[in-house]
């Protein structure tokens, strides 16, 4: 049998990404929030290494400050979506059927709307003006999909031999939930939990782009992308092209590892 192979590459240049970001200060050339009026839509050169947008800011030091940002609002809005999904799926799964099928219900309509009119809706309804607003937003409207995965996984595994001796030694909801339970569930969920890294950066890039996300002067990868009608006027191809190639690499680079964490879910769940 042909064992699959890890995507070292992907996996290579998404950690390369994450750590140039996250280390950003030291490396930057200028100050990715200086607007340099006198430099404005320049070219790449020497100075400016991938060159300066529409107001003046070099590109250069913004792709890495912005990267940062946008990575921030991706892991921040996956940690609060994982939350809630194992939450919700793990009450539903332990509850009785008709309680069951209601949180399920639900979840369904939830699943129905469309993603991105949803965080429109809380958007204005809650203010995403800032990083964790629009986390926050983001996060509880990415959460559907990944409860009824963890609906049905711990359908599985309540009754197990474990689970019922845990439950007769009088272990809480709670304490079964955080010792037994969700261990079970890191296989099964980390393929859909490096999809909404990605999801929730797509997002952000969204609605900065058509205008309803972080006003302009917040830096990240999405509001880069939102001048990109002024650099279409001006035919300043690298204010749309740099930054929209680190965005299209990095969700490439969590597509290939996510593609690879559920071939190997899949393989373990067809072994046993």
């Amino acid at each position: 049998m042909v064992k699959k192979k890890c995507p070292w590459l992907s996996l290579a240049i998404l950690t390369i990404i994450v750590i140039a970001c996250l280390a950003c200060t030291l490396f930057m050339t200028k100050n990715p929030s200086y607007m340099d009026l006198e430099h404005y839509n320049t070219a790449p050169n020497r100075e400016f290494l991938f060159g300066t947008d529409t107001m003046g800011r070099d590109i250069f030091s913004m792709i890495w400050y912005g990267g940062g940002l946008s990575l921030e609002i991706g892991f921040l809005a996956t940690f609060l979506s994982t939350v809630i999904a194992v939450l919700i799926g793990s009450v539903s799964a332990c509850a009785r059927p008709r309680i069951d099928e209601g949180i399920m219900g639900l979840t369904d309509i939830f699943l129905s709307v469309p993603n991105l009119l949803l965080t429109v809706f809380l958007q204005a309804a809650v203010g995403g003006e800032n990083v964790f607003g629009l986390a926050l937003v983001i996060g509880l409207t990415g959460w559907m999909s990944m409860a009824k995965v963890v609906r049905t996984e711990i359908k599985v595994l309540r009754n197990t031999e474990y689970i019922l001796a845990a439950r007769c030694l009088g272990g809480g909801f709670f304490h079964i939930l955080r010792k037994h339970l969700a261990p079970n569930l890191v296989a099964s969920l980390m393929f859909m939990v490096v999809m909404q890294v990605r999801n929730a950066i797509v997002a952000e890039s969204t609605l900065s782009f058509m205008g309803l996300g972080l006003p302009v002067e917040v830096i990240t990868w999405g509001s880069m992308l939102s001048l990109s009608e002024k650099a279409l006027l001006s035919r300043s191809w690298w204010i749309i092209l740099i930054p929209g190639a680190f965005l299209v690499i990095t969700l490439l680079c969590l597509t290939s590892l996510g593609n690879c964490l559920r071939k190997s879910v899949g393989k373990k769940h067809s072994n046993l």
